[in-house]
């Protein structure tokens, strides 16, 4: 499989708990047999077809044919490691947690559609007609708060039996932070590295909390009396708006005013301009470490990375202490409840195992990362090296 440093252990979520995953050659998300439904349309706005999504997301990045899933879109600049909604942040509102996103295309591949990825390529998005406030799936616990973008093929329509909805989603996929860094605005600052995820998981446990009220997608997650008790903040709740205009998300006051129109697809319809899997896997792979805009100096895209690095290396080193700080905590307490010698020797014993074992998957996740980093900074080197000998090669003859 390639880009084997992005694969730790992958573990497989289910509403139910997690067991060990592993992907398929290709592909982060396993693609079920036949093709995906993600829904039918919603009456929000406009009636309009998809050749609109198509046309409004073509100058942000490439459409490619995917089987199973027909046309998919992949993002283009996004930079350093980045995921889908990992740039941006959470606000409450009658539908639920809502996801403000950064990016200036994000208010249709947020809120339709799901993110699936591919190990040639990266993250792609398939388009939907459902739209929602976020389509992720919700980790927690008092110290960790995550979500993962939900897989392509899970569906969504009033009148499902949510009990018995499942999913499988990488351990590398789902984004982590300390719960208590939630509604923060710059939420990208305080991602911690994914070779992080297999403990975390380990200290989260599944929340969802999905249903259909009045024909609206509703994605509650974690519950707001939670994250105000975590956060020591108010939450406050904003209202949905529509308008007729389209364009990004815009929260004006305690609104956010969203073109959300009622896409009708229509399986003739197709992207302008397209590549195939076989063009995109020539043309966009391998995944780009860094890819601005536009190109800087080839020190500056050195720094960038590097500068995200250490960021990535602080949170790693003081979530890690924070964790046998907190199980050195637990072990004197439940010492102190205990009152015999005996008893209070085998809690010790017990927590002392467990704080060998914490260490051992600190040490292999600062292994890991610090490979990573190498990785990394070594084919930023080689791009960079690239494109300046690009530009500075003299111009080739029209023939």
């Amino acid at each position: 499989m390639k880009n084997g440093l992005w694969i730790i252990a992958l573990v497989l979520l289910m509403a139910t708990g997690c067991a060990t995953y592993s992907s398929p050659p290709g592909m982060g998300y396993p693609p079920p047999p036949g093709a995906p439904n993600v829904g039918v349309p919603q009456a929000y706005g406009p009636d309009i077809g998809f050749d609109y999504m198509y046309d409004y997301l073509a100058p942000f990045g490439n459409w490619v044919f995917m089987d199973p899933y027909g046309y998919v879109w992949i993002p283009r600049h996004m930079g350093y490691r980045w995921r889908p909604y990992s740039d941006g942040y959470w606000i409450m509102t009658d539908d639920g947690w809502f996801w403000i996103a950064n990016e200036e295309w994000g208010s249709i591949p947020f809120h339709y559609g799901r993110w699936g990825y591919d190990d040639d390529f990266g993250w792609f998005w398939v388009p939907g007609t459902v739209w929602g406030p976020a389509w992720v799936s919700w980790r927690w616990s008092d110290y960790y708060t995550g979500w993962a973008p939900l897989p392509p093929w899970v569906e969504f329509h009033p009148g499902m039996d949510f009990a018995r909805l499942s999913f499988n989603i990488p351990s590398r996929f789902w984004i982590f932070l300390q719960a208590l860094h939630f509604l923060e605005r710059d939420i990208y600052r305080y991602i911690l590295p994914y070779e992080r995820n297999v403990t975390i998981i380990n200290y989260t446990s599944i929340h969802n909390n999905f249903y259909f009220r009045d024909n609206r997608y509703i994605n509650d997650g974690i519950g707001i009396d939670v994250v105000r008790r975590i956060t020591r903040r108010e939450v406050p709740r904003y209202r949905i708006r529509d308008v007729r205009q389209r364009g990004p998300v815009r929260v004006v006051g305690n609104d956010i005013e969203i073109y959300r129109p009622a896409f009708r697809k229509d399986p003739v319809m197709k992207p302008k301009t397209f590549l195939n899997r076989d063009e995109a896997r020539r043309e966009l792979a391998p995944s780009k470490i860094f890819e601005p805009k536009q190109q800087p100096p080839v020190r500056t895209q050195e720094i960038d990375v590097r500068k995200r690095q250490t960021e990535e290396k602080t949170l790693l080193e003081k979530t890690q202490s924070d964790e046998m700080k907190d199980m050195q905590r637990k072990r004197v307490e439940e010492q102190a409840r205990i009152p015999g010698t005996a008893e209070k020797a085998k809690v010790r014993q017990d927590y002392d195992t467990k704080m060998t074992e914490l260490q051992k998957q600190h040490q292999a996740e600062k292994k890991n990362m610090t490979e990573r980093h190498k990785q990394d900074t070594e084919q930023v080197k080689r791009t960079t090296k690239e494109a300046e000998k690009e530009k500075q090669a003299p111009p080739k003859k029209k023939k």
